[in-house]
């Protein structure tokens, strides 16, 4: 035991040791290029984002999930720099038994293993900020339990600050973005994903929001199993989203719709996204060897917006569809442009044109044709950037940063099932009948219900 116990303090402190060189090594590279900058030097970006890359592959922590939520961003940080860090994988290493058991102890107390029937002592995956336990209650059933790695408050400070440092390192590059707003947004979310009582929250919201949608299923808290840093839910049974990419177009039709229900239902009717929506998150459950619907299983990248941002969507989309330019104004500046000048309407429009594309055309389509799941929205990206570089900085609203991701990500599903919809109509049925003061009275009740009244406030 002792021996365990020193190796798992070894890899620990290995991990905690790799933040101060990945700070060491990013200023550096900030350094490089301020002199350059200064001198009148050229700077390459490839060879500066692959040093970067490499500073910050060693850490695959909380920065990682940031640095691939950047990858989706336009100009958010320079191409070569989102390439680069597109690759990088957010895991960490799994905390071995040693550490998994004096982790449980101090969140469930001595004598913690009474309470499950069994708990697996190896997990079952492992993240950028906690990993999963499979285990059983007493009352057989299946729990998956969410456990948190130790000090990763400390963590993602730490990367927060390194984050800071590349946001700085992209403003000396005369950026065509400001991206003030969106260090904002990023550190908000990361730091409320530590709350697993939080995220339980978001679990009951969800449940709510979907209580009518049998082919979405949401977890089941065990409360008395979990605290602000283990979160203890019933397993969800289900195969991986890719198993099924072979499928007939009818059930890969299936999928994809009830992604698109999952994703954009919360959205118009209750103002609230599922910000992350990569193939991880999610499993899809069979009945009778036919796949029937999908298991939604992370809640911590929760976004609640106000209502005033859910119109400026929907009047977008509306300006988009009639060819209405002040209406597609009036939207952008519902969701907190400023100062738009025409030439940076237009712009905005080349990214607008591109998430809403699919869903302006009444026939069945994919959501796009001759591009891959990872090059989605790469070409749109670059265009805007290019555009923007003439007239930027434009400041992104903090609201548009998650939204944007999503869109994205969501896209991807869609790209990887190989689905053929009439999004045009799965989204009109979303959003007929549509007023702001619904959506907010909708959002307040089921707020209060899941006991995130005062998030809702503050978002």
């Amino acid at each position: 035991m002792p021996q365990d116990k020193d190796r798992e303090s070894n890899r620990f402190s290995a991990r905690m040791g790799r933040y101060a060189r990945v700070g060491t090594n990013v200023g550096g590279i900030a350094a490089k290029v301020a002199g350059a900058k200064l001198l009148g030097m050229d700077l390459d970006n490839g060879k500066n984002a692959s040093e970067l890359a490499a500073a910050l592959g060693g850490l695959k922590g909380p920065l990682m999930k940031v640095a691939q939520l950047l990858s989706t961003i336009p100009d958010a940080l320079p191409p070569e720099y989102t390439t680069e860090l597109a690759k990088l994988q957010a895991s960490a290493p799994p905390m071995g038994w040693a550490f998994v058991k004096r982790r449980m102890r101090a969140e469930l107390g001595a004598g913690w293993e009474k309470r499950f029937e069994s708990f697996e002592r190896e997990p079952a995956a492992a993240a950028s900020l906690g990993q999963v336990h499979r285990a059983a209650g007493h009352d057989g059933r299946v729990l998956a339990c969410k456990l948190q790695y130790p000090d990763m408050a400390s963590a993602v400070e730490a990367d927060l600050k390194q984050l800071q440092m590349l946001f700085s390192l992209h403003r000396r590059m005369k950026p065509a973005i400001d991206t003030s707003e969106i260090a904002k947004e990023i550190s908000a979310r990361v730091r409320e994903e530590l709350d697993y009582g939080r995220e339980a929250g978001h679990i009951g919201l969800y449940k709510q929001i979907l209580e009518d949608a049998p082919h979405i299923r949401v977890p089941d808290v065990v409360p008395d199993l979990s605290t602000k840093r283990l979160l203890t839910m019933n397993w969800m049974h289900g195969r991986p989203l890719l198993d099924f990419k072979e499928h007939d177009q009818e059930d890969r039709n299936r999928l994809a719709r009830t992604m698109f229900h999952a994703w954009w239902h919360p959205f118009s009717r209750y103002g609230v996204i599922h910000g992350d929506p990569h193939l991880g998150n999610y499993t899809v459950f069979e009945e009778d060897g036919v796949p029937s619907g999908i298991n939604l299983l992370d809640y911590g990248c929760i976004r609640i917006f106000p209502e005033a941002f859910v119109e400026g969507v929907v009047e977008l989309y509306k300006g988009l569809l009639e060819e209405d330019n002040d209406r597609v104004v009036a939207a952008y500046e519902r969701w907190g442009f400023q100062n738009l000048k025409k030439e940076v309407i237009e712009v905005l429009n080349i990214w607008a044109r591109f998430i809403y594309g699919p869903l302006l055309t009444d026939r069945v389509r994919s959501i796009a044709d001759g591009v891959s799941a990872a090059e989605y929205g790469r070409k749109e990206a670059f265009r805007v950037h290019s555009a923007l570089k003439e007239l930027g900085p434009v400041t992104v609203p903090q609201e548009f940063v998650f939204m944007d991701r999503a869109a994205i990500g969501l896209g991807g599903v869609f790209l990887h099932l190989r689905a053929e919809l009439n999004f045009f109509q799965l989204f009109n049925e979303q959003i007929d009948g549509f007023e702001a003061s619904t959506v907010r009275n909708r959002q307040e009740t089921a707020l209060e219900a899941a006991g995130l009244l005062e998030a809702g406030r503050a978002a």
